[in-house]
């Protein structure tokens, strides 16, 4: 089994018109729970919800505080290749793009790797393209423990794997991986998926589960807002999270909240998400699950993610370079997107100490203590 067979008993339009078609009722009945559920989330992303989105905030920002402290942890994406061999409408790297294409090699590699820790990172994320015959296992086998060497903590968001694979890239040093769906909607999603193995809706829903089942510590998920209507997408979101909570107790998780950005090629958003809606989802995946890891990226605003750090947010991005070689050589044509937040590390982490947050730049040390298991 896996999460798949729980998205096929769920129907897309009922969904959408169950979350439009809770009250006011609902969401004060959501909101005086100290537990909730699905319904309970679908009533807290609603429109019923907005004229309540300050008491879902308090309470967001205390049930964030008493689960996490006051501290945010940081961490950069590492672009390694953009190659790709898909093509996907929303995306800079697709493979229709006449761009330069770019695959770091270990020299490269340990140039990136030098630039990124004079920033003080401890937590790194990789980043390609998805393309299976140049920038797969065989290359993950060489840059994987190349790179873990200098950092304590590595995720990756690369193509799906098979389980072995990630139990192999589990015994190199990987930790974490963020596998998005990019939208819930099969239609939709077969829409922006012209070619390559990304075509394979059903395979990349079920990458959380093969990853849980290989150990991998920490599984992110989410949707691009934007491709579909995103109360919706979002509900999916967390109908997942809520089938791997309950099937994989050993895994953390984590939700990103990626709205679509300007790239090349891009497309213009079908749903499009205000800042308030956007506050509103993140306080709604808190007060549905006080554990989850929320994570907020670059793409938005200075202003936005300043503001919204003591709502809910557990993680961040800073200095985010979206181009192989960007850390080192700075190449700008080679973007994946746009990003938003363009202020250098140091000052990023000076607006959350002025928020009265802690900046953790070490996610996780593995240590042996040398006594037998």
């Amino acid at each position: 089994m896996s999460y798949v067979d729980v998205w096929r008993q769920l129907d897309w339009d009922d969904v959408r018109m169950s979350i439009y078609s809770k009250t006011a009722a609902d969401v004060e009945r959501a909101l005086s729970r100290r537990k909730r559920d699905l319904e309970d989330f679908k009533a807290l992303i609603s429109p019923a919800a907005e004229p309540y989105l300050e008491q879902m905030a308090q309470q967001s920002a205390a049930l964030t505080r008493q689960r996490f402290g006051r501290t945010i942890g940081f961490y950069v994406p590492l672009y390694l290749s953009n190659l790709c061999a898909n093509s996907c409408t929303y995306c800079g790297f697709t493979m229709e793009n006449k761009i330069k294409r770019r695959t770091l090699n270990l020299d490269e590699i340990e140039r990136e790797c030098a630039a990124i820790k004079a920033l003080n990172f401890d937590n790194v994320l990789l980043v390609t393209g998805e393309h299976e015959r140049k920038v797969g296992m065989a290359y993950f086998r060489e840059c994987v423990p190349a790179i873990k060497r200098h950092f304590s903590y590595l995720s990756m968001e690369v193509q799906p794997l098979d389980q072995h694979e990630y139990a192999e890239l589990k015994t190199l040093g990987l930790d974490a991986v963020m596998v998005y769906q990019e939208t819930y909607s099969a239609p939709t999603y077969a829409k922006h998926h012209l070619r390559g193995n990304k075509m394979d809706f059903e395979y990349r829903l079920a990458t959380p589960d093969r990853l849980a089942r290989a150990g991998i510590d920490k599984i992110g998920i989410g949707a691009l807002i934007g491709l579909e209507e995103w109360r919706t997408d979002c509900f999916f979101t967390a109908s997942h999270l809520d089938y791997l909570e309950r099937t994989y107790w050993h895994s953390r998780y984590s939700i990103s909240f990626p709205r679509l950005r300007p790239c090349t090629g891009g497309l213009e958003p079908k749903s499009v998400m205000s800042d308030r809606q956007l506050v509103q989802l993140i306080c709604a995946y808190r007060l549905f699950n006080p554990e989850v890891e929320l994570s907020m990226s670059t793409r938005e605003s200075p202003h936005f993610r300043d503001n919204v750090l003591p709502l809910g947010i557990t993680s961040m991005s800073a200095g985010s370079k979206t181009q192989p070689g960007g850390y080192a050589d700075d190449e700008p044509e080679l973007e994946q997107f746009a990003i938003s937040d363009e202020r250098a590390v140091a000052d990023v982490a000076d607006a959350v100490k002025q928020h009265g947050f802690e900046v953790v730049w070490k996610d996780w040390h593995h240590a042996y203590s040398g006594l037998p298991l």
